[in-house]
């Protein structure tokens, strides 16, 4: 997956990392950077995401939709399709083009609106990465757990940088009996939470 990545995919995501370096350093606002995952991060997204379950991938918080070409490349691997979320009209332009210059635009399927709105459409999770304002991760994951498939997978950025911010959400996720979860430093950490199977939780609740 890694040795033979589109070049269209290969020269977007290039040009985005050099923005967002660019980002960082030259006093961009805080709403207008790129804010975007480093690539380690993205190859991890896109190993986890070759080996979910089937069911739905979603992504909630796009920007430029630097991490969703690390999904597509994981999805178009598969013959899967991505969606995901932006609530910036600007950040959802931007990620349009990167779409279309990556050519995977058959592959990922962008709304333009508050995930909060649509996750309810949603019965069978097996991948969501999130990515978003910090204030609703909470929200997301109340929403995105029960409708995980078994073994399906919640993954959220930020978890050592913002981890104060983020506490209460770790501390459930990580004590959630539904779930498997650790936090993996990996960029700027990231929750990896699973689906735990019926038959497991009974176990670890006899074991308990």
């Amino acid at each position: 997956m890694f040795h033979s990545i589109p070049p269209g995919i290969l020269e977007r995501m290039r040009d985005l990392e050099t923005r967002d370096k660019t980002d960082r350093a030259d006093g961009t606002p805080h709403m207008r950077r790129l804010r975007q995952i480093p690539p380690e991060a993205g190859k991890f997204l896109a190993l986890l995401l070759a080996n979910a379950p089937q069911g739905q991938i979603i992504e909630v918080g796009t920007s430029a939709g630097y991490s969703t070409l690390w999904l597509a490349l994981a999805a178009q691997a598969a013959s899967r399709r991505v969606t995901t979320f932006e609530i910036l009209p600007e950040k959802a332009e931007l990620a349009r083009e990167t779409f279309r210059l990556a050519g995977v635009e058959q592959t990922v399927d962008l709304i333009a609106a508050d995930a909060r709105t649509h996750i309810e459409k949603f019965e069978e999770i097996a991948f969501c990465f999130l990515d978003a304002e910090k204030e609703i991760y909470g929200k997301i994951y109340d929403m995105v757990v029960p409708r995980l498939t078994q073994g399906g997978l919640l993954v959220a950025d930020n978890a050592i940088s913002h981890c104060e911010a983020l506490h209460p959400m770790l501390e459930r996720a990580l004590g959630d009996v539904r779930l498997d979860a650790l936090i993996v430093p990996i960029g700027k950490g990231e929750l990896v939470c699973r689906k735990i199977r019926p038959a497991e939780r009974l176990h670890a609740i006899q074991t308990n």
